[in-house]
């Protein structure tokens, strides 16, 4: 197998590396324990200072770190040069207030005395996508790494030079060699992986395909995962709302990293008395977007990031147009070199099409008419996932309904759906289980050890 990078913006091939073997793949096992060995033996504050010298050197490099994900995987410049930031957020954030969220916590008992301590399990294998490089692989490190783990990070085919420089950038920050590894393996080197009883937990944000495997794979070994599997996020907008802030933040919210996030805002559930504004409006920006060059400042829609992904968001789109769907901007692929969807916003959609039933992941709108909250909130929740979901409103109550009866990880009032260190993000139903970020994802991959002393 290889790992291949390709500009997906020209299709020019940029560089490519061979798998491991299995003999390289033992070997750095090898390293990972002897990295744990050292790793875990640090006091919490020495790793949570390694963190703060993390974020300082992504802060440096951020203009590097952002062009290489433009042109590996498409980002638009300005949105690559957050992620950096992000990551560095991220590093900081669990460095300042994680050792506090791991602290030993005193319990009644029977005993003269009684704690939990929260100690680390091993290897983390963290899977990981392509839409998000650099974000997804720290965001999943920090807090594992924090707790004592160390991690075998087995990347997207298709960024392996993001891959080559996270892992540099670990090494750097002054981490133990093998406590974070990149690793150059396929999907069938995973179950050799998890075969190492070093190896106790597995992360992996991607389809529920990948999901589903990696979690049988890893429970007929009795360890531990966090999934994260996508969604098709509603973003309801009721006739109470901010209509000039809901539209404009919808356009960020459906088009952000060219359409390729999670908890993009995929289906529109605007309400009947300002659906005709809402559509008209929304319609303008989106068309207005300056498609381009992701290395240009001016560019907000890329290209995607794999030809294979293009092709498939384009048989989506046609087959939803088959079925009765229409198109009133976009709707195809541009006549120009590179990977690129043209931004698309649908809208009498019947039920039973892709842009009803699927995940469209690219740069393409669905917009849905609802008679009323009821009709939001059952269209919402008629779908297999559950990863996060946005309300626009200015009654109390359409609010409280929203936050008790959307079923899904998140629900953002009057604001985009979107990821914060300080706060969990997962999901239910099929997008998947468990808690990235926040103080609960310290707690994924502990051993929570009860500690009773009796009386004399």
């Amino acid at each position: 197998m290889r790992f291949e990078s390709i500009d997906p913006a020209t299709g020019e091939r940029l560089a490519d590396f061979r798998s491991l073997d299995r003999a390289e793949i033992t070997a750095a096992l090898s390293r990972a324990a002897e990295g744990f060995a050292e790793w875990r033996g640090r006091s919490v504050e020495a790793r949570a200072a390694c963190l703060l010298d993390l974020a300082e050197l992504l802060e440096r490099g951020k203009d590097a770190y952002a062009r290489l994900m433009a042109r590996e995987m498409g980002k638009p410049i300005a949105e690559a040069a957050a992620e950096v930031d992000k990551c560095a957020w991220v590093c900081r954030y669990y460095a300042e207030e994680g050792p506090a969220h791991l602290a030993p916590e005193a319990l009644e008992s029977s005993g003269s005395s009684c704690r939990v301590e929260y100690h680390p399990l091993g290897a983390v294998l963290a899977v990981m996508p392509w839409n998000f490089p650099f974000w997804q692989a720290i965001r999943c490190a920090a807090p594992a790494m924090l707790a004592g783990n160390v991690v075998l990070l087995k990347h997207s085919p298709n960024v392996p030079q993001c891959a080559i420089a996270i892992e540099g950038l670990f090494s750097r920050a002054g981490f133990p060699p093998g406590a974070f590894q990149n690793l150059f393996v396929s999907v069938d080197d995973i179950s050799v992986i998890l075969d190492a009883p070093l190896v106790q937990a597995a992360s992996l944000t991607g389809s529920v395909a990948a999901g589903a495997s990696l979690a049988s794979e890893a429970g007929r070994r009795i360890k531990t995962t966090v999934l994260e599997l996508g969604g098709s996020d509603p973003y309801i907008v009721m006739e109470s709302a901010d209509l000039d802030r809901a539209i404009r933040t919808a356009v960020t919210a459906r088009m952000i990293n060219n359409g390729q996030s999670c908890i993009a805002a995929k289906r529109m559930l605007v309400h009947e008395p300002v659906a005709d504004e809402f559509e008209r409006r929304f319609v303008e920006e989106v068309a207005a977007l300056t498609v381009g060059d992701p290395s240009e400042p001016k560019t907000r829609i890329g290209p995607l990031a794999r030809e294979d992904l293009r092709d498939r968001l384009a048989r989506q789109v046609e087959d939803s147009l088959d079925a009765g769907a229409r198109a009133v901007t976009g709707g195809g692929i541009p006549d120009r070199a590179g990977w690129f969807y043209e931004p698309t916003v649908l809208v009498d959609i019947p039920d039973g099409c892709p842009a009803s039933d699927e995940e469209l992941f690219g740069p393409v709108a669905c917009l849905f008419r609802v008679a009323d909250l009821d009709d939001a909130i059952s269209r919402a929740n008629d779908t297999d996932y559950g990863l996060s979901s946005a309300i626009w409103t200015r009654e109390d109550d359409e609010r409280d309904r929203a936050i008790r009866d959307l079923v899904a990880g998140g629900v953002f009032v009057n604001g985009m759906s979107a990821s914060d260190p300080r706060v969990p993000f997962g999901g239910v139903k099929r997008s998947g289980y468990g808690r990235e970020l926040g103080p609960h994802a310290l707690r994924e991959f502990v051993n929570v050890k009860t500690v009773w002393i009796g009386r004399d």
